[in-house]
């Protein structure tokens, strides 16, 4: 499933679902440095955390870093126009407002 090289969660995207959502992400800063996080696996750490109600410094080890995850989060609220109380996708509950 997209080339993760660990055992898939319930809430990861599967490819029909990335390939709806690649498009809609934040493309990389111009002129930065390439970018080296796996943007799947950032959505799928949103899931996990999502699905599983954990504090985002619970996330497992083997997603990205919490705070990477955290801050593609904010930038997915913010380009999808949409609050945090408005996040139900997939059977998802709402994040609580702490980081």
């Amino acid at each position: 499933m997209g080339g993760m090289n660990r055992k898939p969660y319930p809430s990861d995207l599967n490819d029909q679902e990335w390939a709806i959502l690649e498009p809609l992400l934040p493309p990389a800063k111009a002129g930065g440095r390439p970018r080296s996080v796996n943007l799947r696996e950032s959505l799928n750490g949103i899931f996990y955390r999502q699905r599983s109600g954990c504090a985002w410094d619970m996330l497992p080890h083997d997603l990205p870093p919490a705070k990477t995850v955290y801050d593609y989060f904010n930038q997915v609220v913010k380009r999808w126009d949409v609050g945090t109380d408005q996040w139900h996708l997939r059977g998802t509950h709402p994040p609580s407002r702490r980081a």
